[in-house]
Order: C-alpha cells, then structure tokens, then sequence
C-alpha cells in the first residue's frame, strides 16, 4: 500500500493528454510546483477577482475607437524614440564596459592616472579609438533621444491618465541620463572634464543650506581633487548601471501592460 498523496487533480495526466509547447509544459509544470506549495493559483484568482470587480479596465486607444491599423504607429518614427533610447542605452553600457577594462581612475593622491589610460585608450590601443567613440556617440544620442522621447509624450498627450506613474518614472530616467553623461564627462579627467566639476562644485555650493554637505558628499570637498573623480566613477560604474537598468525595465513593462499611447 503506498503512503503517498493521491493528486486529485492528476495535473501529470491532464498535461499528456494536451498538445503542448515545451515552453507551454514548462511553464506549467512550474505553476503547478509552486501552487502544491504557495497556493498561487489561489491568490491569482483573487488578484483577477479583485480586478474585474473594480473595472480597472484600460481605456481604449484612438486605434481601438476607431479600428485603424496598429502597426503604424509602431513604425511611426516619434513613436520608435523610446526604442532607439533603449538601443543607445545598450550599446553606451557594452561599450563602455569594455572600456573599463583599460580605464583605471586614480588609485593614489595623483588623478592624471585617469588621462593618461584615456590616453593609452585612444593612441595604442587597437580599436581604442572607436571603441570610445561609439560610447561617446552612443551617449549623445540617448540623450537626443530621450530628450525628444519625454516632448512627444507631452506633446501627445501620453502622459495622462492612466500612464501619470510612467509619465514620472520618465521623469527620473531623463534626469538619471544628465547624471550618467555628467559623470562620465569628467571621467577623461582633461581640461573640459576639470572645468565641468569646478562648475559642479559651484552649483552645489549655492543650494541653500545644504550646499556644502552636498558639495562634501558628491565631489569630496569645495575643489576638485582624486576624491572627486573617485566619486565620479563609482556613480558612474557601479551606482547608475543598475538603477537606471532597473527602471527602464520598469518603464518598458508598465508600456507592455499599457499598450502604446496613440494620439487622441
């Protein structure tokens, strides 16, 4: 006689006797895993409850009204800026990782050791001077594109409800992007980059009340220094990759759930 539980559902049955995709069989195979063990199935049926109940149905698109084709606005050129935004964002983080194979801030008091590997980048090593260039290039044309990304959705009216939150997130990723070229700006540690963090250390200096505690926290002190561009490399490298990443994953599934904003 055998102890174990009889499956009252035999799921194991149920999934043979369908056609499935291994996609399809893993993914049900997955649910049903978790559900013996979380009850997720459960919740997923409340969660779907809860939504119908309170009609949180998205409104339909100016396509949907008026039963126009979708797929040109898809191709309509303002409406791919979010994509070529994304596309350079890729392109900016591949190519600047491998520069930071050969990229070495100051690791003593003396910050020319950050010129001189931008120096050794750019006159000896093979491909060195495209491989900066296409992250430079790149850069600039995330920050056209988002630029011109954030005044179509004003200008069409995208960022009303129900897409207020994208609307926001949208907000931070632009003001995310100035920090990211910012910071790299005064990477090369040349003559623009210096003058670019003295006038950084200004404008921090003149926020009201806090602006020596900024200054002391963003640029190690009220001149420039190896402390300065240390921070500028961490924020650079280790602190924006992941939280810009994060929310534009972020911003690309509230679109996905969404749909695309159409003009009305």
């Amino acid at each position: 006689m055998s102890l174990e539980r009889k499956d009252e559902h035999d799921h194991k049955g149920w999934m043979k006797e369908k056609d499935l995709t291994p996609v399809e069989s893993t993914f049900l195979t997955t649910l049903i895993w978790l559900d013996k063990r979380l009850r997720i199935v459960d919740y997923l049926e409340l969660m779907e409850t809860l939504y119908y109940r309170v009609n949180l149905q998205m409104p339909k698109s100016h396509t949907e009204q008026y039963n126009l084709d979708n797929k040109f606005w898809y191709w309509y050129p303002l409406y791919t800026l979010g994509l070529f935004s994304t596309l350079a964002y890729v392109v900016a983080a591949i190519s600047g990782a491998l520069l930071g194979f050969y990229y070495s801030p100051a690791t003593t008091g003396d910050p020319s050791t950050a010129y001189n590997s931008i120096e050794f980048i750019m006159t000896e090593l093979q491909f060195g001077f495209m491989l900066r260039s296409i992250h430079r290039w790149s850069a600039q044309v995330m920050v056209a594109a988002v630029f011109l990304h954030m005044l179509r959705v004003y200008f069409t009216g995208a960022y009303k409800e129900p897409r207020e939150l994208n609307w926001l997130l949208g907000i931070i990723l632009i003001s995310l992007t100035m920090v990211f070229g910012y910071t790299g700006y005064l990477l090369p540690w040349d003559q623009l980059a210096y003058w670019a963090g003295q006038i950084g250390v200004e404008m921090a200096l003149s926020i009201p009340l806090i602006g020596e505690w900024a200054a002391q926290l963003l640029f190690g002190g009220f001149s420039l220094s190896q402390a300065t561009l240390q921070r500028m490399y961490i924020i650079h490298v280790f602190l924006l990759p992941f939280v810009v990443t994060t929310l534009i994953a972020i911003h690309i599934g509230i679109v996905w759930v969404q749909g695309i904003a159409e003009p009305h």
